[in-house]
């Protein structure tokens, strides 16, 4: 199953070497990715580096919760309504599909409406903290292009952390934290995004934007990818060309929007107050009615599509390059290092394609006798003559047969088939009775030697030769005339 190949209304992605052919001393051997746009002129191509569309990541996630069992409902519990904690008659039951709250429904389609949410136990055991993990992994990495949202269908919790890895779960880092009270949560003064700059960009924060409790209407935690984004590409992202810019240039900026896990911890619950309900803990736990991650399968701009099968994402790489991520060179096509793509400048991307090794344009001797060369182009492929095909430019085309080279064919038993009864030779020429001559033993002999005669009995042209066809269309006949 594929990612839709990429096909949107607005967008088709594709690889073009046609449009390389008008400036080659410019643009060389590199394969360019273009977009159809739509600008106040109409639509036109639009050129940049090759990658995967931007789509919704949580398609293709797995999600692990720690501890396991931390999921309500087995054994059955009651819990408060929120902002209410003397309504305790809501029911979670693993055991009844209308009154459970899985993991999956973090993802579902329903998004955030009300009956479809994943809900932890309450908070039976405090003091003991109600601590979570929730980690979501996709066994690839991917670049993210948009906010991460996450929305709470109880209050936003008062301490969180998000967390990401970018080596599959082995080692964490943090990317922002969120508290009622940042200084006495994390030893942190408290900052928005907007505190930021260019310079201070990559700066872990924690923000008290998104936790004031249950008592606020608003149940969404943001992490800013955007207003990041818009420190180079200003407010409304109109500049992109100035962010591709960094991403080239900036390794840690680059790395900074890269995961392959997210971890979102969960410290404590919305409490509203100073202190904790002790008669009233089942009004404490944390349920989340949605999680948005968008963003693309990296492929270090060397592919365009990402190939999902068997649960796992695939880059499907070109310019020479393999690997999960595009991440190296083909064997035989180190000639240099790899690179990754680059996003900038020809018109908008560089390729960086892998080059064939000098060892291997050695190892490639083409087939002279069906190549025009006998050794590889500076590709590494054969340049085959014409009417032959392969590797080794040693196979032939249909319609040719290999004689020395591939030849086209004089006869064959499909389409050109030897006339009045001769047989074809390896398709290089017929064999034809003694009363007929001609490549297809289409004529008479005796009129080359100009002896044909009404008494010679070889005037006349055989039994369902095409003159005769003819002949008889000429007369009429209602069945065909014998001699």
């Amino acid at each position: 199953m594929y990612l839709s190949r990429f096909l949107s209304i607005h967008a088709l992605w594709v690889t073009v070497s046609s449009v390389m052919q008008p400036y080659p001393l410019v643009w060389g051997h590199y394969d360019l990715c273009k977009t159809q746009i739509y600008t106040e002129e109409g639509k036109v191509w639009d050129y940049m580096a090759c990658q995967p569309e931007s789509t919704d990541m949580t398609k293709y996630l797995k999600v692990k919760l720690d501890p396991p069992d931390i999921t309500c409902g087995d054994p059955p519990e009651t819990f408060c309504a929120m902002g209410n904690p003397y309504m305790c008659n809501n029911e979670c039951d693993a055991s009844t599909p209308e009154l459970a709250h899985p993991p999956e429904l973090m993802f579902d389609f329903e998004g955030r409406h009300p009956s479809t949410f994943w809900q932890s136990a309450t908070w039976k055991e405090y003091p003991k903290p109600l601590q979570v993990n929730i980690t979501l992994s996709w066994s690839k990495t991917i670049e993210l292009t948009d906010n991460i949202v996450i929305t709470f269908e109880s209050g936003r919790p008062d301490q969180m952390i998000l967390e990401k890895s970018l080596d599959y779960g082995r080692t964490w880092q943090p990317y922002q934290y969120y508290a009622t009270d940042c200084l006495d949560a994390f030893h942190m003064d408290p900052k928005s995004v907007k505190d930021l700059s260019q310079h201070t960009v990559l700066e872990i924060i924690c923000t008290e934007e998104y936790s004031t409790g249950y008592t606020t209407n608003s149940k969404i935690i943001h992490f800013e990818i955007k207003d990041r984004f818009a420190f180079f590409a200003g407010p409304r992202l109109r500049n992109m060309a100035s962010l591709y810019g960094q991403l080239d240039t900036t390794k840690k900026l680059r790395d900074f929007f890269t995961v392959t896990d997210l971890r979102i911890r969960l410290l404590r619950p919305a409490v509203g107050e100073i202190f904790v309900d002790e008669l009233h803990l089942a009004r404490y736990f944390y349920a989340i009615s949605d999680i948005k991650v968008r963003g693309r399968c990296k492929c270090n701009l060397h592919a365009t599509v990402c190939v999902y099968d068997n649960s796992k994402l695939t880059c499907e790489c070109e310019h020479n390059t393999t690997g999960p991520d595009c991440g190296k060179c083909k064997k035989n096509y180190q000639g240099r290092p790899w690179s990754p793509g680059s996003y900038l400048p020809i018109p908008k991307g560089t390729a960086n394609t892998c080059i064939p090794s000098i060892s291997s344009i050695g190892k490639c001797y083409c087939n002279p006798l069906g190549s025009i060369h006998d050794r590889c182009n500076g590709s590494g492929f054969c340049e085959c003559k014409t009417g032959t095909t392969g590797p080794k430019c040693d196979e032939c085309l249909p319609g040719n047969s290999w004689h020395y080279g591939c030849q086209p064919n004089v006869c064959d038993n499909e389409l050109l088939h030897c006339q009045n009864g001769g047989t074809c030779h390896n398709n290089v020429r017929c064999l034809c009775p003694a009363a007929y001559t001609g490549i297809l033993c289409e004529k008479l002999r005796c009129e080359e030697a100009g002896s044909c005669g009404s008494d010679s009995g070889q005037g006349a042209p055989p039994h369902g030769s095409p003159a005769l066809l003819l002949l008889t269309t000429l007369l009429g006949s209602a069945s065909p005339l014998v001699f």
